[in-house]
């Protein structure tokens, strides 16, 4: 497969475009939430701020800071025209929909929201479904109808 700068907008059926993909998928995770890390820095001096400003209340935005920035990130990265977060990018990766239409950004929410629900209630070994189904796609990947190519 040779490198495109255009995104990817339907799956396609070649083999080679699905090769390889569930170990892209585990590098581009970890370089992914190492940004979403060290975007909650930033984040969180914002909130402090608004803290002092709110006389308090913007503190109990701190709990929560990590899940509003990984929802802005995710949800913006994968919903842009690149349909991939930096990290995917980087590993050559990036999600598409079956029916064709282009990732948005609620998709792209619920997409990463139904990933934390069913590795937190049936633990991170759901994970290994993606050995077993084709086009190794997980289970998060199956309820939504999307499926991660290769794009280089």
């Amino acid at each position: 497969m040779s490198f495109d700068n255009t995104p990817v907008v339907a799956a396609p059926e070649d083999w080679r475009a699905y090769s390889g993909v569930l170990s892209r998928r585990v590098f581009a995770f970890i370089i992914d939430y190492m940004m979403v890390l060290l975007l909650c820095i930033p984040a969180a001096v914002v909130v402090f701020f608004l803290g002092i400003i709110t006389l308090g209340l913007g503190f109990f935005l701190y709990p929560v800071l990590f899940v509003i920035v990984a929802l802005l990130y995710f949800g913006l990265s994968l919903g842009s025209s690149a349909q991939a977060s930096p990290g995917m990018r980087m590993m050559g990766i990036a999600i598409v929909r079956l029916d064709g239409r282009r990732m948005d950004f609620l998709t792209a929410v619920v997409h990463m929201v139904l990933f934390w629900i069913l590795n937190s209630v049936l633990t991170p070994l759901i994970l290994l479904a993606g050995l077993f189904i084709d086009r190794s796609r997980l289970v998060h990947d199956l309820l939504l109808g999307t499926v991660v190519v290769r794009t280089t």
